[in-house]
């Protein structure tokens, strides 16, 4: 059999790799492939969805109504009138659907609980689940954004802020809001060409490559994650943001793929260099907070200059709802540096937004984040469209109405176990941390060569292996795929595994198959000892 040359895929980006170790992982078809190179969970939260269609249902009747001496199929806008009482008749009737049920709970606690008006709310949701109106206002409906500010201020540990003091913006997940804050960012001048952004490393891939861009072109400074340390930035890296050339801070947190959060001494240094740096924009995604114990957000610590985005993607298994938000403080940095600008950049805003009002200056920064996510020419028909803002208040409410947390016990148990799973197989202990969150691991190629065999073979293993190729190797050999650390940003050699979309016995196939790799890998080792 000819040797199979590893090398090529070195330059590779992790994406590209991606696709490279599944076409290898399924070359042969003796065997199971085992993706572990996406985070797409494997789980999802069914009574929000249950009560969705149900609601749908409900919804496609109110219409008819409206239109009933027409021909069956047309209907009109739901009336108003009676809304309340025909919706609880629904209910009566069909009580022994889950879906059902949650739906007439979730009226009650939004009355009873949150305050609202429930007949204006469950108006809007019958709208917007029909989705025949335009969303107004175009930012975000206007109970549901009430709703989803509860949820994010409970769930990004947020206290002492009344929710009215929050703006929000419903985007199509957490990947358009960084595409519509960078682009915003970049057309209000509060970032140029040029300028220095700090990334917190290692991350999400693509967030290494956007400010590389031609339409931005801004100078990286990585802000180091020490794998000593737990993975938390040392003292030494976060003081690198007080350089006042460094316009913005960006990073994800809990982390990918450390998959871990920052910690309370970590946020506290980051809260002391903004008051050093009140200027310094504070751009932070928490899309796994969810998933972590006694989660706090930088939002929750410097909300005046933190963007926060948040995605329902990953807790609710909903990577195809496309569901986020952005949100801002409504006192904040960015409306201030905006309106520090020079006249010149003025007048070009005021010329940009003037189509939208006659006080073009007074937009807010989140208002401009909605024109420009239409070229501000299209504004008129902005906004996330209105059923998936639907499921985004139907998720918030069934984690807020689940007061034992059931849901979010059974999620967390589900990632944890796998890893347990995996590292029990692979022979090595399971790394503990009070901030891990187990959305992902990553398998540490020195440490586990150490654990396992002692540190000659290791000294060996890194002088001697190429971890990119070892990862196409396990591939081919094994049909499983792994993501090399590095393409993360990962200063040593490591492979990622996501531990949401396996089952627990394929996790701990992966760790049987990288331990009898390293079995063949230890024998090599003692051929050249013999040698000498």
């Amino acid at each position: 059999m000819a040797k199979v040359d590893y090398s090529k895929y070195a330059k590779l980006s992790p994406f590209e790799l991606k696709d490279e170790l599944i076409a290898l992982a399924q070359s042969k078809t003796d065997r199971i492939m085992l993706n572990a190179g996406r985070g797409n969970p494997n789980f999802l939260a069914t009574i929000p969805r249950r009560a969705f269609f149900q609601l749908g249902l409900f919804s496609a009747t109110e219409s008819e109504f409206s239109f009933s001496y027409m021909p069956e199929g047309l209907g009109g806008f739901p009336r108003p009138v009676g809304l309340q009482q025909r919706f609880d008749h629904f209910v009566l009737e069909n009580r022994d659907k889950p879906g059902v049920v949650f739906l007439g709970k979730a009226v009650s606690y939004v009355r009873d609980q949150l305050g609202l008006d429930s007949d204006k709310f469950l108006l809007e949701m019958v709208e917007g689940i029909l989705g025949c109106n335009y969303p107004v206002p175009d930012r975000m409906l206007r109970i549901s954004e009430s709703i989803v500010k509860e949820y994010i201020l409970r769930e990004m540990g947020v206290k002492g802020m009344p929710k009215e003091s929050l703006d929000l913006f419903a985007v199509e997940g957490g990947t358009a809001a960084m595409a519509y804050i960078f682009n915003s960012l970049k057309e209000n001048k509060l970032i140029d060409y040029g300028d220095k952004i700090a990334i917190g490393v290692p991350v999400f891939t693509p967030y290494l490559e956007i400010p590389e861009l031609n339409d931005y072109q801004l100078e990286e400074v990585l802000i180091h994650a020490d794998p000593n340390l737990g993975w938390q930035y040392p003292e030494s890296e976060l003081r690198k943001l007080e350089d006042p050339a460094i316009k913005a801070f960006f990073l994800v947190n809990p982390s990918n793929p450390p998959s871990v959060k920052m910690s309370d001494e970590g946020l506290a240094i980051l809260a002391d260099i903004v008051k050093k740096r009140p200027d310094l924009i504070l751009l932070t995604d928490d899309v796994y907070g969810t998933f972590a114990d006694d989660f706090k957000s930088l939002f929750a610590i410097c909300p005046e200059n933190t963007i926060l985005v948040y995605s329902y993607s990953k807790y609710f298994g909903a990577t195809g709802w496309r569901l986020g938000v952005i949100a801002t403080a409504k006192e904040n940095i960015l409306d201030k540096k905006i309106a520090a600008l020079s006249k010149k950049d003025k007048a070009d805003l005021e010329k940009r937004y003037g189509s939208l009002t006659t006080d073009p200056a007074g937009i807010k920064f989140i208002d401009r984040l909605v024109a420009d996510s239409r070229n501000v020419a299209l504004n008129h028909t902005a906004g996330l469209s209105t059923p998936q803002q639907v499921q985004m208040v139907l998720f918030s409410l069934f984690n807020m109405m689940d007061s034992r947390q059931d849901y979010k016990k059974a999620v967390k148990s589900v990632v944890r176990e796998r890893d347990a799973a995996l590292y029990r197989q692979l022979g090595v202990n399971v790394p503990q941390d009070p901030n891990a969150v187990d959305y992902y691991t990553l398998v540490n190629l020195e440490n586990t060569s150490r654990q396992l065999y002692g540190d000659d073979f290791a000294d060996w293993v890194m002088k001697t292996k190429n971890p990119t190729e070892l990862l196409f190797r396990v591939a081919d050999e094994t049909g499983v795929v792994l993501l090399p650390g590095s393409g993360f940003g990962v200063q040593h050699p490591s492979a990622r595994a996501s531990l949401a979309n396996l089952n627990e016995y394929q996790y701990a196939a992966i760790g049987d198959s990288l331990r009898r790799f390293a079995e063949e890998s230890y024998q090599e080792y003692q051929k050249t000892r013999k040698k000498k």
